[in-house]
């Protein structure tokens, strides 16, 4: 979404725009005509063949393409890291002298060098990896990410500038609901987001309570989590409801707190979903926004842990007056801080000054 919003904004400002990808569609292929070129939304895409059906993505007809016409362009934007499409096309606009710039988009952190693979993402990045990336600039959208980065690696120079979000185009309902605690996941549903540590934190809360669980996953990790609610009593507290996506602002505004305990985030576009609409946030001190949050006193930041997320539910629950007041001042300073005119300026600004000193 943000990759896609960003595009349509560059090119409702004047900027010609291409975007090369993959037909991926999870294991599956997008049903669309590979190798020709699309008009979306105002952004030329062309989708790429792969030969591999894993997150490699490795697309040959990609990187031929992309080799022919790079001197077309000024500037490569690759999103992501860890697939051969952003390695090497990165390599390819460095050795043909383009500037490139990397958004990781979360790929580049102590905790993705650690959880996965992390014995070829080591190798990889003694043998390619830390070459490329000092050749390029990277963009960031929190200080969160942009100080992961620079432990990891150097780099031509950091950018940090937050996502483009779409916000809600209408006025909300500003008042909060009654009764228990409503509280609401809203994410994708995979082990980076903490599930787990939110239910041992709900084994030993005594108030009354709701949780909402709204995202997707692998059938093989949401029963995973569904036994684990079972074997520890939470079945009657918790309802899923799958992924959402044109209702998702009313979803979220229907509960007094949006709960996100990952283990590693970047950004966490949800965050600013549900503070558009005024519902406040409790989140572990690894997502990316946390410190914008705490700055704005939009909700509460704990550590990772069951202990931490159980005293900030419970404070939650008895500061209610707190959360009267984030539904009521929190979505007008949202949408100042995300004005699609603003950030399009500080992109703009940001690639004008790549071409000036790449």
């Amino acid at each position: 979404m943000s990759v896609s919003k960003l595009s349509e904004e560059m090119a409702k400002a004047g900027c010609t725009v291409e975007v090369f990808t993959t037909t991926a569609n999870g294991t599956e292929e997008l049903t669309t005509t590979p190798n020709s070129r699309h008009m979306l939304d105002g952004v030329i895409v062309t989708y790429f063949k792969r030969v591999t059906k894993d997150h490699t993505h490795f697309s040959p007809d990609l990187l031929k393409r992309l080799r022919r016409e790079i001197k077309d362009f000024d500037i490569v934007h690759i999103h992501a890291w860890w697939n051969f499409v952003s390695l090497l096309s990165c390599l390819i606009a460095i050795k043909s002298g383009v500037p490139v710039v990397i958004s990781p988009r979360g790929t580049l952190s102590t905790y993705s060098f650690s959880n996965r693979n992390t014995m070829p993402k080591q190798l990889i990045h003694h043998l390619l990896g830390k070459y490329l990336l000092r050749k390029s600039f990277i963009h960031v959208t929190s200080d969160h990410e942009g100080e992961a980065i620079l432990k990891l690696t150097e780099q031509k120079g950091i950018f940090n500038i937050p996502n483009f979000i779409k916000l809600p185009k209408r006025q909300m309902e500003m008042s909060l609901p009654e009764g228990s605690l409503k509280m609401i996941f809203f994410s994708r549903i995979e082990e980076k987001k903490g599930l787990e540590i939110l239910f041992e934190a709900l084994k030993a809360i005594d108030i009354s309570y709701s949780l909402t669980i709204a995202g997707e996953g692998t059938p093989s990790y949401i029963g995973k989590l569904k036994k684990l609610a079972k074997d520890n009593n939470l079945e009657n507290h918790l309802e899923w409801i799958g992924f959402r996506k044109e209702d998702k602002f009313d979803i979220l505004q229907r509960h007094h707190l949006m709960v996100l305990p990952s283990y590693d985030e970047s950004f966490g576009n949800v965050v600013i979903e549900s503070l558009s609409v005024g519902t406040a946030v409790l989140l572990s001190e690894n997502v990316g926004l946390s410190r914008y949050v705490e700055d704005n006193n939009w909700g509460w930041i704990c550590e990772n842990n069951p202990a931490a997320l159980k005293s900030g539910i419970e404070r939650a629950n008895k500061e209610r007056a707190k959360l009267i007041e984030i539904r009521e001042t929190a979505p007008f300073r949202i949408e100042k801080d995300f004005n699609e005119t603003y950030l399009k300026t500080r992109y703009l600004n940001m690639y004008h000054q790549i071409l000036k000193n790449g």
